[in-house]
């Protein structure tokens, strides 16, 4: 739940998530919060209130819920996963490609690789033929492809598992082993 609230999940949405009967209860788990940053959040959800008809207030209905939770179990494509808030159209008519809120997953990057491979010959094709506008467009997915496969080799990076091997003790048992042996064999006074 931290790393939800952290990443800007409204906490009112959250608690509606977590089955929490009020904010107050959400914000408790969410320790990361500095006490003015809470303020500041209770103050804007207040002002914003006060500006709107209060039917936008109410409780969901069960339909309203059911589309709200759909939309995330959609958020999954091909090349990582959409990061489009709820209840947006997809403005790239789902061209994923060229598409900011898409978080690249970097376990498909082979198949990125693959289509930027398959762009670069589509331009080659559209400059042969003089159709301008397909070159600009194919350049247009290329520099997103491009981005987005530098962003999955920098993800790639940041999470890397570094196998740091199982500890070895017999060095350890024989120095202390030696060390008690030669405790031992000192004369007692």
């Amino acid at each position: 739940m931290t790393d939800a609230l952290r990443s800007g999940l409204p906490p009112h949405i959250a608690a509606r998530i977590c089955g929490h009967r009020t904010v107050d209860t959400t914000l408790g788990y969410a320790a990361i919060y500095p006490e003015d940053v809470v303020n500041h959040h209770r103050s804007f959800i207040a002002r914003r209130r006060a500006l709107r008809p209060g039917e936008e207030h109410r409780e969901p209905t069960a339909q309203e819920w059911q589309d709200f939770l759909a939309h995330f179990e959609l958020r999954k494509v091909a090349l990582g996963v959409c990061a489009r808030d709820f209840g947006t159209p997809c403005v790239h008519e789902h061209a994923c490609i060229r598409c900011p809120v898409l978080r690249p997953d970097p376990d498909q990057m082979p198949r990125l690789e693959e289509i930027h491979a398959n762009l670069l010959d589509r331009l080659q094709e559209a400059k042969e033929q003089g159709w301008l506008g397909e070159v600009a467009a194919i350049e247009a997915s290329l520099a997103a492809a491009e981005q987005k496969l530098a962003a999955m080799r920098d993800l790639a990076a940041r999470h890397t598992t570094v196998h740091l091997g199982m500890p070895d003790l017999r060095g350890v048992v024989a120095r202390i082993d030696s060390e008690q042996r030669n405790e031992d064999a000192k004369p007692q006074p």
